[in-house]
């Protein structure tokens, strides 16, 4: 019988193997992985390495965090995705105290960056002898990578965030099939919102009714089509500054010094119930006198 996960269409263990799997001659070392993954309304990236009792996450980071930066609607598009990619990688490398050496792109271009070291390729460049470029492997899950698919929209933020994670141009947003060319541009475009902002516009234009219906939030969020560009850096920018996780939830101090007091014995319980009766008793005495 096949492990429950693959039964449940969860897990492809023969992808999983491929890149959980090190050299022996890496003596132990980790392999790291950034894990991309969608719910209905929310994108979550996790930087993991695999031990024998179970994966480890070294540092998350999710879409749901993107309204303390700034963006409060469309959390689970493409432009959601880079950003949150830029976070856990700038969160990562914050981390280890990397984060002033490997600073990554400043402002996304759509460009691929790669250097050649030896026989290896770093798609940030190697800047430190000491420490070299985070290097993480996608792991998309059982996620179709078609090409402008989200998952690399993810996977662009982190690269620009400061991480190395093998990839080419293929699978992004501009990349032409027929012509076997790349425009970055269209990548860069896509990244910024420009996608969402040309529907937005063009959907105000022809009908206004359907406007207000599908753009509901960003209406409440007094967000239009000239602004999400503007927006969508100002949150890049704000990530940069402060990629550190917001502080956990702390409940309230108890205050554990009160006790409760000693049960009474049957007879102090009969004797105060006896004198409550007398008491009561007394009381219908004086009432009957006067």
């Amino acid at each position: 019988m096949k492990f429950r996960r693959r039964r449940e269409g969860k897990t492809d263990y023969h992808q999983r193997h491929r890149l959980i799997t090190q050299d022996k001659n890496k003596y132990k070392s980790p392999k790291y992985r950034l894990v991309v993954r969608f719910t209905n309304r929310y994108v979550i990236c996790q930087i993991i390495y695999a031990e024998i009792n179970g994966d480890k996450v070294l540092a998350a980071a999710s879409s749901k965090e993107l309204p303390r930066y700034g963006l409060s609607v469309g959390l689970k598009n493409y432009s959601a995705a880079y950003c949150t990619g830029l976070l856990v990688a700038r969160r990562l490398l914050q981390k280890l105290g990397m984060d002033e050496i490997y600073t990554g792109v400043e402002e996304p271009t759509g460009e691929i960056v790669s250097t050649q070291v030896g026989k290896r390729t770093y798609f940030v460049e190697e800047v430190d002898e000491d420490r070299r470029p985070f290097r993480a492997l996608l792991d998309v899950g059982i996620k179709n990578t078609s090409t402008g698919s989200r998952v690399f929209g993810a996977l662009k933020g982190a690269s620009d965030g400061g991480l190395d994670i093998p990839h080419n141009h293929k699978r992004f947003p501009g990349y032409s099939r027929d012509s076997k060319s790349y425009d970055a541009s269209v990548h860069k475009s896509r990244i910024m919102g420009e996608h969402i902002a040309d529907y937005m516009a063009e959907m105000e234009e022809d009908d206004d009714e359907n406007y207000k219906k599908y753009f509901a939030k960003y209406i409440e969020a007094g967000i239009t089509a000239d602004d999400l560009e503007e927006v969508l850096g100002k949150v890049h920018e704000a990530i940069r500054a402060d990629p550190s996780p917001s502080p956990k939830y702390t409940p309230a101090v108890v205050d554990k010094s009160f006790r409760k007091g000693i049960k009474k014995t049957y007879e102090q319980r009969k004797a105060d119930s006896n004198a409550k009766k007398a008491a009561l008793k007394a009381g219908d005495d004086m009432e009957e006198d006067n």
